[in-house]
């Protein structure tokens, strides 16, 4: 008696896809993700708090 699988039954093999790769859609092709900072409430002093971390060091 023992709980393996039965050894008459071979394991299902991986079924091969032929799509194009290219055909869909990944999370680089969207807008989500870029330049959006968490918490933004769009009020001034979260716009100056982002320009201020943002600006070039050579800008100060």
């Amino acid at each position: 008696m023992s709980t393996g699988p039965d050894p008459e039954q071979p394991a299902p093999k991986p079924a091969l896809i032929f799509d194009d790769p290219l055909d869909q859609q990944s999370s680089d092709d969207t807008d989500s993700g870029w330049g959006e900072r968490p918490g933004a409430d769009g009020s001034s002093a979260a716009d100056l708090k982002r320009f201020l971390d943002e600006k070039p060091p050579h800008h100060l």
